[in-house]
């Protein structure tokens, strides 16, 4: 009677094992497969590197018996792998799916299908794969068949696009950020603003205190300065504080608009790498990472004052002595040609004003940064604009405006003394007068407070007069000078307004009615 097939589990990876089953009903395995001390269910594939070795002892001169203790392997398999060609493949599961051992997988019988589907829409995802062929009679797992789909789909490598800059053409910008180790074990964050012109490599690199769009803007300007000029186009990586939001095919839709201001004030136009796709602009991302590689990670430092130090050390280095990796030769070599292609800024980063909209208070007052700006009482609810420079700031508003200087304490509002007459020109009333000269005292500080809580709470009904001389002085000094004297009086516990005049420079600092209020 001849032998019958039938398949015996292979418990290694789910498939099953061929093997003989003859006369006396016992097993007969396969060349490719070991009953080596297991059970029928264990039996497994034979690796090839266990076939290679068998091959190698034998033609060394080892019997089969000793070929059979030394390689772990039956007999019968010395002797069936004696007849096999010489070994080539030590890929295991290429073997197996070049013989077709184990059993075939239920997805095999719509390979036709799937790759069909697959020719005629390259991009369909799997589960519509899936969705259709049990349209089409599968029944079998889903695995299975996305495992199917996923060997026969055609691989998709992106296309890298690599380019060089023109002279003048491109620059790239980012901001960075790294823990830094001091040599006292001190840790700190430290967050840098970094710049380099494409072509020539020239670097400029600033520490920075955040990475906000003032900080952007002031900085990128400053580095233009350096440069000497402003290339064609600034390139940025995705900060929100550049571009808001973002069509499908990557277009910029909404641009932050204090950036947009200050690219239109500077001269430069500015692109934004797609966050999917950021070497379409060259090696924007590698920017930062070069900058950490090469400086931050490679140096020791005693503190900030010794990291700003060598910081300045490393870009003299790095821009006039050291060849750049990308075009082997030094940036400064290079900076003379680029910088012939470079425009000059429309404004010296000095005067570059960040345009805020903002809306005028009833109170003729505008807010910004937890600090308040005085407008003329005319513009009350007005929308306007507040230009803001470095150390100062303007507001227009209508017909209308003010400057002022920026960095007053937080939680105060600046004025000028115009503005305090014009406020109490505009009120209607000695009562109302009164009171907004008190209000305005109360804006120099703490020690103009207690003093005037002294003189109200001494004379309830007779503090007019005083408070008009103290609002007389603050016209003619400024708040600072008068929350310093006031400072005094409460030192020296006297509150008489006379003692804060002569504490303001007595009759011969003073003039007219001020004088008449220290004698």
């Amino acid at each position: 009677m001849e032998a019958q097939h039938q398949r015996i589990g292979d418990p290694g990876g789910g498939s099953q094992s061929h093997a003989t089953v003859g006369r006396d009903g016992r097993a007969e395995l396969s060349p490719f497969f070991s009953d080596h001390g297991a059970s029928a269910r264990e039996v497994t594939m034979i690796p090839q590197l266990t076939r290679h070795k068998i091959q190698v002892l034998l033609q060394a001169g080892h019997s089969q018996a000793e070929t059979s203790r030394l390689a772990k392997v039956s007999r019968r398999t010395v002797r069936r792998v004696t007849e096999e060609p010489v070994i080539e493949c030590v890929d295991d599961e290429e073997e197996r799916a070049r013989r077709k051992i184990g059993r075939p997988s239920t997805a095999e019988l719509f390979r036709v299908l799937v790759e069909k589907l697959l020719k005629g829409e390259p991009q369909i995802l799997s589960v519509e794969i899936l969705r259709r062929a049990r349209l089409d009679g599968y029944e079998g797992g889903k695995s299975a068949l996305y495992s199917l789909a996923a060997s026969l789909r055609p691989p998709h490598v992106k296309l890298l696009m690599r380019f060089e800059g023109l002279p003048g053409e491109f620059s790239q910008h980012d901001f960075g950020q790294v823990k830094i180790t001091f040599l006292d074990g001190s840790c700190r964050i430290v967050h840098f603003f970094a710049s380099r012109l494409k072509w020539s490599r020239w670097v400029e690199v600033t520490l920075v205190e955040n990475e906000v769009v003032e900080t952007l803007v002031r900085e990128l300007a400053e580095h233009f300065t350096r440069f000497q000029g402003v290339p064609l186009c600034a390139v940025f990586d995705r900060p929100k504080t550049v571009a808001l939001h973002w069509r499908k095919d990557g277009e910029v839709s909404e641009w932050n608009s204090t950036f947009a201001y200050a690219a239109l004030e500077l001269g430069f136009t500015a692109e934004v790498c797609w966050p999917h796709q950021p070497q379409q602009k060259g090696a924007v991302e590698n920017l930062v990472g070069w900058v950490k590689g090469s400086f931050f990670k490679q140096r020791r430092f005693h503190d900030m004052e010794d990291l700003a130090a060598q910081l300045l050390e490393w870009l003299q280095e790095v821009n006039t002595q050291r060849p750049s990796r990308a075009t082997g030769q030094i940036p400064l070599e290079r900076m003379g040609e680029e910088r012939k292609r470079l425009r000059p800024l429309r404004i010296p980063a000095s005067e570059l004003a960040l345009r805020i909209p903002v809306q005028v208070g009833p109170t003729a007052e505008v807010f910004y940064d937890g600090r308040g700006y005085a407008m003329p009482p005319e513009a009350a609810g007005l929308p306007g604009t507040l230009y803001l420079y470095r150390n100062r700031v303007k507001i227009v508003a209508g017909r209308w405006q003010a400057e002022h200087e920026r960095f007053i304490p937080k939680g105060q509002i600046a004025r000028l003394p115009e503005h305090r007459a014009a406020h109490l020109a505009a009120v209607a009333g000695k009562r109302g007068k009164r009171y907004l000269k008190r209000q305005q005292l109360f804006e120099c500080g703490e020690a103009t407070v207690e003093v005037l809580t002294e003189i109200v709470h001494r004379s309830p009904r007779g503090w007019h007069a005083e408070i008009d001389q103290l609002h007389e002085l603050l016209q003619l000094v400024g708040p600072e000078k008068m929350e310093r004297a006031c400072r005094a009086a409460v030192q020296a516990g006297s509150f008489a307004v006379a003692f804060i005049a002569q504490c303001l420079g007595g009759p011969h600092g003073l003039s007219g009615a001020a004088a008449k209020v220290s004698a």
